[in-house]
Formats: structure tokens, C-alpha cells, sequence
């Protein structure tokens, strides 16, 4: 087992390698990077895209040649300036050679200062980590919760009223999306047009620190509540149905019939002996879930509750061609998924012994 860990964690280079080459060579294909965004700024623009829609503050405006590059909106700049601004932002030298150096930076955890908030994105990612992990964690361990007892439930009434009335409101859940839902809840319990229950943003009140330590934990319990809720909605969906079937597939084997003729209780049998072998598919899919709430549902959530994490972070670096922050974020939650991977792995072997990845390789 230990060989194959190291591997694994050997072939997580190679992987971040290419996730980062992909995407560092899609962006330079994109218009308006960090150089048009500091002459914009420089020129009181606000925005680097209006010159491109034709609706900047001069519309007579045109492209300033500095080096190979052309800068929309540079008239009345100097060369000198504009020449400057590559050099700090590293412009000056070959994409390749920017790769290389930003992937050796990478490698030592070094992400570089952010080009326009004066801060080493290090710090901005230890700063917003927190609260994506937190939506991750929370969201993952509550689906996780509710979905397993209720998928064994599932199964063992299969076929039920309880089965087909539980079945129409985990496909309805599945069908709200989860913005949808975060809207809804809103509305509803945080003072939209019904109830003020929960607080509309933040992770904490302005008060925290002068909470005692119960307080502390009321007031976070209170502010995740409902971002937690709609970040769960489809991952519980998708748990409770796939725990139902693993269920139902190995009620069905021989091994099952067996137990019951030597007069085991029907928990014993689920508990004793099904259990084991249904949840290996379910804990398969926690990278799934873990990675699919803590990626996806970040940013949609953490934008609608006002939360400051690493999804908001990522999408305001990206829309401002922040490329440091983007390459930062994009690094540690590719380096996330890849060894919540490693770990899911190892809780099939902790679950069933029997299971030896070394010996399926070999």
C-alpha cells in the first residue's frame, strides 16, 4: 500500500503540471490582460472591456504598439510607461519562460504579490481558505449524514409509500439548482419578504469578537446555516439514491440469503454484513461530492451570501486578469481534488481490508 501512495503522489506532479499548462496557454489567448487593465485604471477607464465594446471614455482612442502587443485605449501614454508596465507584470519574457518560472514558484508555495491589491496571494489564500472549506466540510458531512440512513431506509422499504412519496422530493430537490434554492432561502428566512431568522451575509457578526466562546459558536452556526443548506441540496440528492441502489444490489446475492437461513436478525444481516460491502460505491463518491461542492457550488454561494472564499476570490481575480491570484487558486484546488483522490482510497481499505490496490495493479 505504501508504494502505491507514493505513486499516487508522484503522478499528482505531472497532473498539476498539465492542469496549469492548459489553462496558463488558453489565457493568453484572451483579450485584456493585467497590462490594458493598469492602462485603464491609469486612464480612469474603470474597465478594460468598454474599449473593446467601443464604449470607452474616448472613443477615438487607438492601439499604442509596445513591443509585440497592441493596447487598446494606450493613446497618450508613453512607450517608456507602457514598456515599464510589462516588465513588472513579467510580460517582457517569452510565455514559456514565464511558465517555467511561475511553475518552479509553484512547487515551493511561492504564488507571488497579486498586481493590484499589494498583497502575496499566499496571504489572500490563507485569508478566504477557511471559508470555502468550511461550506465544503459542513455541506459534505450533512449530505453524508442524512443521505446514508435514509438511503438504507430507502432500500429496505423499497417499493413503499415511504420509497415513492421520498423518491418525488429527492428528484425535486435534485432539480432545484442550488442558486435557485440560496434565492429561496433568502426570501424566506433572511429577511426577503417573509421571515428575518438568519443574517443575510457574512460569516460572522461584527460583534464576534466580543462574543463569549458559546456565543462564537451560536453566531457561526447562525451565519453557515443557510449557506450550508444550499450548497447540500443536490449532493443529498445524488447520496441518497446511490446509497439506496448499492443497497438494493447487495441485498439481492447469495451471501445476504445465506446469513438470513442461519437465523442472523435482519439488522445484523444489514449492518453485519451489508453494510460493509454497499458503502464501498458510496465512499467512492465523497472526492465527487467533497470536490463538486467545495468547486462548484463556491462561488455561486459564497457570491449570493456575500462570503469572502476562495470561489468569489478566483472570479473577481479573473474578471480583473489578476493572474497570479488566478494561477494561485487554480493550483491549490487542483492540489485539493487531487489528494482527496489519495484519501478516498485509503478509506476503501479502511472500510474493507480485503481490497489491496497493489496487488490490482500488479
Amino acid at each position: 500500500m505504501g508504494a502505491y501512495i507514493l505513486r499516487r503522489l508522484l503522478l499528482i506532479i505531472p497532473t498539476l503540471l498539465g492542469i496549469m499548462l492548459i489553462n496558463f496557454a488558453l489565457v493568453q489567448f484572451v483579450p485584456g490582460g493585467p497590462v490594458e487593465q493598469a492602462i485603464a485604471r491609469v486612464q480612469g477607464g474603470g474597465d478594460v472591456f468598454g474599449g473593446f465594446a467601443g464604449t470607452g471614455n474616448d472613443a477615438g482612442d487607438t492601439a499604442v504598439s509596445a513591443g509585440n502587443e497592441n493596447y487598446v485605449g494606450a493613446r497618450g501614454l508613453p512607450p517608456e510607461f507602457i514598456a515599464e508596465l510589462e516588465r513588472e507584470f513579467g510580460f517582457d519574457k517569452p510565455p514559456v519562460e514565464r511558465f517555467i518560472n511561475m511553475m518552479w514558484n509553484y512547487m515551493r508555495f511561492d504564488f507571488g504579490e497579486s498586481y493590484f491589491r499589494s498583497i502575496s496571494v499566499i496571504e489572500l489564500i490563507k485569508e478566504k481558505l477557511p471559508v470555502s472549506i468550511t461550506l465544503g466540510l459542513w455541506s459534505t458531512l450533512i449530505a453524508y449524514l442524512v443521505s446514508i440512513p435514509l438511503g438504507i431506509r430507502k432500500a429496505v422499504k423499497d417499493g413503499s409509500s415511504f420509497d415513492t412519496w421520498t423518491s418525488g422530493a429527492i428528484i425535486a430537490a435534485y432539480a432545484i439548482p442550488g442558486f435557485l434554492f440560496a434565492i429561496l432561502l433568502l426570501v424566506l428566512f433572511a429577511g426577503g419578504s417573509y421571515y428575518q431568522i438568519f443574517p443575510l451575509r457574512g460569516l460572522t457578526s461584527d460583534n464576534f469578537e466580543e462574543l463569549s466562546l458559546l456565543g462564537k459558536i451560536g453566531d457561526y452556526f447562525w451565519h453557515i446555516t443557510l449557506p450550508v443548506l444550499a450548497s447540500t441540496i443536490s449532493a443529498f440528492a445524488t447520496l441518497t439514491l446511490l446509497t439506496k441502489n448499492s443497497f438494493l444490489d447487495e441485498i439481492k446475492k447469495h451471501y445476504v440469503m445465506t446469513a438470513r437461513a442461519k437465523g442472523l436478525s435482519e439488522r445484523k444481516v444489514l449492518y453485519g454484513h451489508v453494510f460493509r460491502n454497499a458503502m464501498l460505491i458510496v465512499i467512492a463518491g465523497f472526492p465527487a461530492v467533497f470536490i463538486g461542492v467545495f468547486f462548484g457550488g463556491s462561488l455561486i454561494i459564497e457570491t449570493i451570501f456575500s462570503l469572502d472564499g476562495l470561489g468569489r476570490l478566483g472570479f473577481e481575480a479573473a474578471v480583473a486578469r489578476d493572474y497570479p491570484i488566478v494561477f494561485g487558486t487554480l493550483f491549490i484546488f487542483g492540489l485539493i481534488g487531487l489528494v482527496v483522490g489519495i484519501l478516498s482510497d485509503l478509506m476503501y481499505v479502511l472500510v474493507d481490508p480485503r481490497i489491496d490496490f497493489e496487488r490490482r495493479e500488479g
